[in-house]
């Protein structure tokens, strides 16, 4: 039998060591290859790590909660072991766990079931249930899968009245009682190092929040009337972002302190334009970084934002996703937002937040009438950042977004 180990991937270089978060595998239990084994992780990203050849989880090295670092032993893989001179009376005895019956009856089911899928024989095997007594209903009576569900279907159906008795008796048990119950759980790295990043914040830049309204109805124009021929021509939809964007790469051309950083007693100015953007994930809040903003398109821009927040939400996020950045649009109003104060993403030295648009009462043009209206919150470092600039850049966005035509002639 072959031994394989199972190692940590290099960690970045800004990431001295990892969490083991979830182990997808319980010692004993049958292995694919490229089939997740663990999940590492770091205060960035989660890694995935994968196995190298199909076998057996023989040892966990590294339960969940370790911490390791780069090339670390976090368990071993063996190799799946020959079934010969097993009876099916062993197969399916209860010393055997789900993966070694089922490599069992790899070689123990009958010669009507040999051409069972490896799918379904494992099905079958997990639930410990015997092929013999399963009706196969496909070619020449082979067992499907949909065989093998109508059985546990029908198991299931036989056990369903107890436990719902159950349940509601110790509903009503709990409430005549007054059950309180508590939760703890560690906080995760993710988590950790947001929480340590937002305090770094507060306590390292003298953080100052100005605002602004803006109303979105030519926006809103625009999105109705070439909405769907832009969704059709370019395969993506045309959503508020992209506008966003637009304005801030044109008003941080105009405002180069907001676009700059501080670093020690020096300013750094930078004459590109990455664009962080705050995208909530089942783990946290993460700033995923559009790059050279001011060479994209919106196609491109909502392409890539797109791409980008479907990779947080299945954490795939890389760490090249997430370094760098030189400004921060946070869009809370996704959420119902109306107003905030955002925090500043550092080593960044403003970040805008953007809110729910709300039809209110606005005056124009002496009379009261009713527009879509959002509000526009800027935090920026006043240490960098004078009130001129801020509320200027703040006027510029106002600007482009009212009258978007703006962005095309860049006035």
């Amino acid at each position: 039998m072959s031994h394989f180990e199972i190692i940590t991937p290099d960690l970045p270089e800004s990431v001295a060591d990892a969490t083991v978060v979830t182990w997808h595998k319980k010692v004993g239990e049958a292995v694919k290859r490229d089939e997740i084994l663990v999940e590492i992780e770091t205060d960035k990203v989660v890694l995935e790590v994968p196995a190298i050849n199909d076998g057996i989880l023989e040892q966990i090295v590294e339960a969940e909660g370790a911490i390791v670092v780069s090339k670390q032993l976090l368990g071993k893989l063996a190799s799946m072991p020959m079934a010969g001179g097993m009876t099916q009376e062993t197969v399916n005895s209860a010393e055997l766990t789900p993966a070694e019956r089922y490599n069992a009856s790899l070689t123990l089911e009958k010669p009507h079931h040999d051409n069972v899928s490896p799918g379904v024989r494992r099905l079958i095997a997990e639930h410990d249930l015997n092929p013999e007594q399963i009706q196969g209903t496909g070619v020449g009576g082979r067992i499907t899968r949909e065989d093998v569900e109508k059985v546990l279907a029908t198991e299931t159906k036989a056990n369903v009245s107890a436990p719902e008795t159950q349940s509601e008796s110790y509903t009503e048990t709990s409430f005549l009682k007054g059950h309180r119950e508590e939760k703890r759980v560690p906080m995760t790295r993710l988590r950790k190092r947001i929480a340590e990043r937002l305090l770094e914040a507060k306590n390292s830049t003298a953080m100052l929040t100005t605002f602004n309204e803006v109303d979105m109805s030519t926006v809103m124009k625009l999105r109705e009337t070439y909405g769907e021929k832009f969704e059709k021509q370019h395969d993506a939809r045309l959503g508020f972002m992209s506008f966003y964007v637009k304005a801030v790469v044109e008003a941080l051309k105009r405002y180069p302190e907001i676009n700059a950083s501080i670093d020690g007693d020096d300013i750094i100015y930078h004459n590109y334009f990455d664009i962080s953007i705050a995208i909530s994930t089942p783990r946290g809040l993460v700033t995923p970084v559009l790059r050279n903003c001011d060479k994209l398109s919106m196609a491109d821009i909502e392409k890539q934002i797109k791409t980008l927040a479907q990779k947080g939400r299945e954490g795939k996020l890389t760490v090249e996703d997430l370094t760098g950045g030189n400004f921060t649009i946070t869009n809370g109003g996704v959420f119902g937002s109306l107003m905030s104060t955002p925090i500043i993403n550092p080593p960044q030295s403003a970040i805008l937040g953007m809110h729910a648009i709300k039809e209110r009462p606005i005056a124009l043009s002496g009379e009261v009438v009713i527009r879509p209206m959002m509000y526009l919150a800027l935090s920026y470092d006043h240490r960098i950042i004078d009130g001129r600039e801020s509320v200027g850049f703040l006027v510029t966005i106002k600007e482009l977004l009212e009258d978007p035509t703006r962005l095309l002639l860049e006035i």
